[in-house]
């Protein structure tokens, strides 16, 4: 029977601190790319999925975040959890646990933007999703990024298991900000604020974390000209401008 998941968070607390000065006034989620906030464009992906409850965590310009909320009339249902201190992003998952019940659930960061491939990313996290693990990452490679992105975050085998690089390792996927979650993946994480990386590195530790590789369009937004050039590109494949690549 196919995994369908029908709940989820999205990251929307970040303070956003690279891509000032645009999110001096308002949250880096709330950004606009191709005319529709990226939030608005990771909960439109949720709800093509069928996910109907969506927790949304925010800290930095969080009023704004909750009108924004109020103001939209799609599905799926959002409720906003409101971080008077941040918590990070596992401590953001582990106080939405309450919402997400107790069946593997989506998370999303606030800022991930991707066009999906022939079958939607979200629906072959749940294909590559099973008892013995306990969280899929979507990854995408290094090579098809046009902004900067280090090292890479992981390198993978032939069965999608992850590994972390090695000091000075050069590895050719980073983690595209979107994975597919157990609750038991959370069992015995700490109260208040931590990174979802020591429950990743806990799961690599034993073998129950996959990830599989993104075969759509994906953008890494970190700075203002990350965000410019992913709208210059959007245009072009609407326009079929030559120059650019993807299309």
């Amino acid at each position: 029977m196919t995994l369908s998941p029908h709940s989820a968070m999205v990251l929307a607390a970040g303070l956003g601190t690279r891509m000032r000065p645009l999110t001096n006034t308002t949250a880096k989620p709330l950004l606009k790319l191709g005319g529709r906030t990226l939030l608005d464009h990771a909960l439109d992906h949720l709800a093509a999925d069928d996910v109907r409850v969506v927790a949304v965590n925010a800290h930095w310009h969080a009023d704004a975040v909750a009108d924004h909320l109020a103001r939209r009339t799609e599905p799926p249902r959002t409720v906003l959890l409101r971080e008077s201190d941040l918590l990070e992003t596992g401590g953001g998952v582990r106080a939405a646990l309450s919402l997400l019940g107790f069946d593997p659930f989506f998370v999303i960061n606030g800022d991930a933007f991707w066009l999906n491939g022939p079958m939607t990313a979200l629906h072959r996290l749940t294909l590559a999703f099973s008892n013995d693990v306990d969280g899929v990452l979507l990854v995408h490679r290094t090579s098809h990024v046009r902004a900067e992105v280090g090292f890479g975050d992981f390198a993978l085998d032939k069965w999608g298991a992850p590994r972390r690089r090695v000091q000075a390792e050069v590895v050719p996927y980073i983690y595209a900000g979107v994975q597919l979650i157990h609750p038991r993946l959370l069992a015995s994480a700490p109260k208040g604020a931590f990174s979802m990386n020591r429950l990743w590195d806990r799961a690599l530790a034993t073998g129950r974390l996959r990830a599989v590789v993104h075969d759509g369009i994906w953008f890494h937004l970190s700075t203002p000209p990350d965000l410019a050039e992913a709208e210059q590109i959007l245009e072009a494949r609407v326009t079929g401008d030559a120059r650019w690549p993807w299309r």
